[in-house]
């Protein structure tokens, strides 16, 4: 499990709005999932050792089967270091009885000045076997456009 999948992306906001969807329950639920999936979350702690428990849903799971059900992938989430409004650090883990998926996978959210921007990248690692690199990786990417689209629509 030593991969490390990786997303980047700069969003035409200021770091403090990017960083505060990266903490609100509400907002999360809409830019988190990526294309072809929809979130809820069903715990909600925004703190260092807090976390979150979401339930995404795939919407047509006969194209991508979920990790802990049919339709389902449910992970818990802990919020490992807090940094406003440079950086998030997750500790991941999927609920599913399939070992490839299992493990607790880093991501770090990291973001940056960029012009009238705000750079935000991706960085996961210990990504259990099971999460395919390029699906992964293009699932982040899809996050990071609805996070711009979130925050872009909102500033």
């Amino acid at each position: 499990m030593g991969r490390t999948d990786r997303a980047s992306r700069v969003i035409a906001a200021p770091a403090a709005t990017v960083y505060g969807a990266l903490l609100d329950r509400e907002s999360l639920e809409v830019w988190l999932p990526p294309d072809g999936m929809r979130g809820r979350v069903e715990r909600w702690d925004p703190r260092p050792g807090g976390g979150f428990r979401m339930v995404l849903t795939h919407l047509d799971p006969a194209d991508s089967p979920g990790k802990t059900s049919d339709a389902t992938d449910v992970v818990d989430v802990e919020f490992a270091a807090l940094a406003p409004p440079e950086r998030v650090v997750q500790r991941a883990v999927f609920e599913a009885d399939d070992p490839s998926y299992a493990g607790t996978m880093t991501m770090i959210w990291h973001l940056t000045a960029a012009g009238e921007g705000t750079e935000v990248t991706v960085t996961a690692t210990g990504v259990p076997t099971g999460i395919d690199q390029a699906d992964h990786e293009a699932g982040i990417a899809s996050s990071l456009a609805n996070l711009a689209s979130y925050v872009e629509a909102a500033d």
